[in-house]
């Protein structure tokens, strides 16, 4: 399995569709709400958002579901990252609720060297969450600097300070 790329490896307008997707349970919204202290009743109380919400139930908080598909992301866009270096723009254009399915994709909208270290460059990606019914509830942009191959290489490879199994003794 692929994870992450280097500085290379991104090619300018190439989109890539993360999977699998994930079903959002109520489960998974009120464990975020309750992690993150956001005990807004929208959220929380069947009972409020049924009777005063034009939704006339929960709706899943949008930073639930970005974070989800930052996550998503991971092994195509960041896995590999030095550092996530800005969020530029981040929009919840729909509302998700419990028992929507969650897809993501990312466009690579440039690229750049880095100007102060030459082992390392600058993706500028687009990240787009839908429903599943194709419905965007959102779109986020953001720079993660990455590395060349020349760094992975000077630091080990693919996957340096893993540790190789001890042979048993028989």
């Amino acid at each position: 399995m692929q994870f992450g790329r280097t500085y290379e490896e991104f090619e300018v307008g190439a989109t890539y569709k993360h999977w699998p997707g994930k079903t959002v349970t109520e489960y998974d919204d009120h464990l975020f709400c309750l992690l993150t202290m956001n005990h807004h009743p929208l959220h929380m109380d069947v009972n409020y958002a049924e009777k005063t919400t034009d939704f006339g139930k929960n709706v899943v908080v949008g930073n639930y579901i970005y974070s989800l598909l930052l996550g998503m992301s991971v092994p195509d866009v960041s896995g590999k990252a030095i550092a996530n270096l800005e969020i530029e723009s981040l929009r919840h254009v729909a509302p998700t609720f419990h028992g929507d399915t969650i897809y993501g994709e990312t466009t690579v909208l440039d690229k750049w060297p880095s100007k102060s270290k030459n082992d390392r460059g600058i993706v500028y990606v687009e990240t787009k969450g839908y429903k599943q019914d194709g419905t965007v509830v959102c779109i986020f942009r953001r720079k993660v600097m990455v590395p060349t191959e020349t760094y992975i290489k000077e630091r080990g490879g693919e996957q340096p300070g893993r540790p190789e199994p001890k042979q048993q003794e028989k």
